[in-house]
């Protein structure tokens, strides 16, 4: 646990705030291993050695499962819930789609979703919640709970508690599936106080405010190291089946 929040940043008298926040400034959400072909898988000690041990990022499953352990560790109650989230040409993904966090029965925690809050949400609430990266609202609806962001659905939760294993045939399917949107490229992405950087293939695109800068980059391995702190072996990735992959998910 301490070398997790040294990982961070933070320490064991860290609000639930505070820890949302420096997990999202210092681990990248990336979907490299899937393109290294190395199989991702739900195991806990697998989370933290990647994470902690390797400083490197994942996606959901990987980032809030780690994260799940880490606020049990610290004495917080942390439900896993299943997300479906809203497809850019309509509708919604399946079940398990996405995980997210229910933490304290109080609070709805996510920081594997990209750009998408750097606090977490009220889950009581059903007022405007003002956060830095924007104003979202969670609506209940037939028994799930939506969740909006700037007035645009981002995904749908089910409210029922759910096991890590639960998740696995969908983690599955991300790493196979020709459709994934995970397979279209290797992308590693991250908050920063003032912004956002991302690499997606050879496109390193950084944010801060409203600005946004591109630049195509020769070396991936020495932007891993410097720019999100972790070393590869290698960048030979699998053929990709789209170039320049930016994923819908919002990174």
């Amino acid at each position: 646990m301490d070398d997790y929040l040294a990982r961070i940043g933070a320490t064991r008298d860290s609000s639930l705030t505070e820890l949302h926040e420096r997990h999202l400034l210092t681990v990248p959400f990336e979907n490299l291993d899937i393109h290294l072909g190395t199989r991702i898988v739900l195991d806990e000690e697998a989370f933290l050695d990647k994470i902690v041990t390797r400083r490197r990022g994942g996606f959901c499953y990987e980032l809030n499962g780690a994260f799940a352990w880490l606020l049990r560790s610290l004495g917080h109650e942390v439900k896993l819930l299943s997300a479906r989230v809203f497809m850019s040409a309509g509708g919604l993904t399946p079940p398990f789609d996405h995980m997210a966090l229910l933490v304290d029965d109080a609070w709805l925690a996510d920081v594997g979703f990209g750009k998408f809050t750097l606090h977490p949400l009220r889950w009581d609430s059903r007022e405007d919640q003002t956060d830095p990266y924007g104003v979202c609202r969670l609506i209940d609806n037939d028994g799930d709970v939506e969740v909006h962001k700037d007035d645009e659905p981002q995904y749908v939760l089910d409210t029922r508690p759910r096991t890590l294993d639960e998740f696995g045939p969908a983690c599955w399917w991300q790493q196979t599936a020709p459709e994934s949107q995970f397979l279209r490229g290797p992308v590693c992405s991250m908050s920063t106080p003032d912004g956002r950087v991302t690499l997606s293939g050879t496109t390193l695109i950084r944010t801060v405010g409203e600005e946004k800068t591109e630049e195509d980059v020769d070396d991936v391995l020495a932007v891993y190291s410097s720019v999100f702190g972790f070393s590869l072996p290698h960048a030979d990735f699998r053929q990709s089946n789209a170039a320049g992959f930016l994923p819908s998910l919002p990174v």
